[in-house]
C-alpha cells in the first residue's frame, strides 16, 4: 500500500521520489491521506509544499490528449446505449427499457472508463468484464414483463447494487483478495458521491433555466431536452465525475470526510429524537407497512454513512469524539435493526413468507450482523484502545457477502418463488 511506503521511507528522499515519479496521482491521493499522521516530519512538510506547488502550476497540465479520447468515448458510448429504443424505433415505456437498463448502461460507462483511463488491456482481465456486465443485461431483458411481480420488480432495485459490484471488481483490477482495494474502493464512492451530487444539482439548475428560457419565447423544448440532453447527461455524469476525481484530486478528496465528520453527529441526534418521537406517538412498524419502508430506508442509509465515515475516520489522525460517535451512532442503528427485524417477524408470522418479506428479512440479517460487528470494534476502539484499522478490516471483510445476497435475490429468487404476483 503506497501510505505504508510513504511512511517507510521519511527517512529515504530517493525512495520517496522514486515512488512519486511512479504514480504522482496515486502518490499524491496517499500523500493527502496520511498528512495528518506525519505532518511533523520535515520532509513531509517538503512534499507538502512542493505538491502544493505543482498543482497551483497549471491545474491542467497533467491532463493528456488521451484522456480526454478516454472521457469522450466512455460518455459516447453511455449515450449511444441508453438511447438505442431511439435509434431503432421502438417504445422505451412498452419493454421496460429504462428499467432494465439504465443503471447497467451508467455502471458500464463508468468501467469503460476506468479501464480506458487507467489503461488496463489485460485480455484475461478484459473478458471477465465483458461476461461480468454481459450475464446481467441479457437475464433482466429476458425477464417478462410483469409490472406487479414481486420477484422482477426485486431484481431492478437490486440490480444497482450488482452493478456497483461489478463495477467495484472493475476498480479493484480483479483483484478478490486485497481489503486495502476495498477500502480504497468505499472512499473513492465517497467522492464521486458527492461530487456527483454537485454535477447533477448543477445540471438540474441548467435544465430549470434552459427549458425556462425557451418558454419565454414560446418553444416548447421540454421533451426533447429530457429525452436527448437529461437522459444523456444523466448516465454520462458519472462519467465526468469520475475524470475530476482523477485529475483534480486535491478539490474531491477533502470534502467526503469534513461531510463525514458533521453528518454523523447530527444522524446520531435525529435518530435519537425520531425513537423518542415514534415511543411518545405510539405508531409502530408492526402494523403500518409504509412506516416499515420507511425505517428500513433509514437503517441503510445511517449503515451506509456509518461504513464510509469509519472508512475515512481510518484514513486520518485518531480522533476521539468522531469515533465515539461513529459507536454511539452504531449502537442506536442497531436498536433501529432489532426493532425492523422484530416487525418482519411479525409480520411473517401473521401473513406468511413472499419474495418482498423474504429479500427484506434477509438484508436485515446481514446488516444487523454487520453492524454487530463494526460496533463491537469501535467498543475496542474506544475503551480497549484498539486501533481503528480494526474497524475498516471488519468493513473489508464484510463487503463480499453483500454482493452474493444481491446475487441471490436477483437470479435465485425467481427459481424459488416464480414471477409472483399480488
Amino acid at each position: 500500500m503506497i501510505q505504508n511506503n510513504i511512511k517507510e521511507n521519511l527517512e529515504n528522499p530517493r525512495e520517496l521520489e522514486r515512488l512519486y515519479r511512479l504514480d504522482k496521482r496515486a502518490f499524491e491521493t496517499a500523500f493527502q491521506q496520511i498528512l495528518p499522521e506525519i505532518e511533523n516530519h520535515l520532509l513531509a512538510e517538503f512534499w507538502r509544499i512542493r505538491l502544493s506547488e505543482e498543482r497551483d502550476k497549471d491545474l491542467f497540465s497533467r491532463i493528456k490528449r488521451y484522456d480526454i479520447f478516454a472521457l469522450l468515448v466512455s460518455a459516447a458510448m453511455a449515450a449511444l446505449l441508453i438511447k438505442l429504443p431511439a435509434l431503432f424505433g421502438f417504445d422505451p415505456d412498452a419493454t421496460y427499457f429504462l428499467q432494465r437498463n439504465a443503471i447497467w448502461t451508467a455502471f458500464f460507462g463508468l468501467s469503460l472508463y476506468t479501464i480506458l483511463s487507467l489503461r488496463r488491456f489485460n485480455i484475461r482481465k478484459l473478458i471477465f468484464t465483458g461476461v461480468a456486465f454481459l450475464i446481467p443485461v441479457v437475464y433482466m431483458n429476458l425477464l417478462p414483463i410483469l409490472p406487479f411481480s414481486h420477484t422482477i420488480n426485486l431484481a431492478y432495485v437490486h440490480l444497482p447494487l450488482l452493478m456497483w459490484a461489478i463495477f467495484g471488481m472493475v476498480y479493484m483490477d480483479w483483484d478478490f483478495t486485497s481489503k486495502t482495494k476495498r477500502i480504497e474502493f468505499i472512499k473513492y464512492n465517497g467522492e464521486l458521491a458527492v461530487l456527483g451530487a454537485i454535477i447533477l444539482i448543477a445540471g438540474g439548475a441548467l435544465t430549470g433555466i434552459t427549458i425556462g428560457l425557451f418558454e419565454v419565447i414560446d418553444i416548447k423544448i421540454e421533451n426533447f431536452y429530457m429525452n436527448y440532453i437529461v437522459m444523456v447527461g444523466l448516465v454520462a455524469a458519472p462519467i465526468l465525475t469520475a475524470f475530476i476525481v482523477r485529475f483534480f484530486p486535491n478539490i474531491s478528496s477533502k470534502v467526503p470526510p469534513i461531510i463525514a465528520r458533521i453528518f454523523s453527529p447530527l444522524v446520531l441526534i435525529t435518530l435519537v429524537v425520531y425513537l423518542v418521537a415514534m415511543a411518545v406517538s405510539g405508531k409502530n412498524p408492526y402494523q403500518d407497512r409504509d412506516f416499515l419502508i420507511i425505517f428500513n430506508l433509514l437503517l441503510v442509509g445511517v449503515m451506509a454513512l456509518i461504513v464510509f465515515s469509519a472508512s475515512e475516520a481510518a484514513s486520518g489522525s485518531k480522533q476521539r469524539f468522531n469515533e465515539l460517535t461513529l459507536f454511539l451512532l452504531s449502537a442506536i442503528t442497531l436498536i433501529v435493526n432489532l426493532v425492523v427485524l422484530s416487525a418482519i417477524v411479525y409480520r411473517l408470522g401473521e401473513y406468511g413468507f413472499t419474495p418482498n418479506r423474504t429479500a427484506v428479512l434477509g438484508s436485515n440479517l446481514l446488516i444487523f450482523i454487520h453492524l454487530a460487528w463494526i460496533m463491537v470494534d469501535l467498543f475496542k476502539v474506544n475503551f480497549r484502545k484498539a486501533g481503528i484499522k480494526k474497524v475498516e478490516n471488519t468493513i473489508a471483510i464484510y463487503l463480499p457477502v453483500y454482493a452474493v445476497w444481491t446475487i441471490m435475490v436477483i437470479f435465485i429468487f425467481p427459481i424459488i418463488f416464480g414471477w409472483w404476483v399480488i
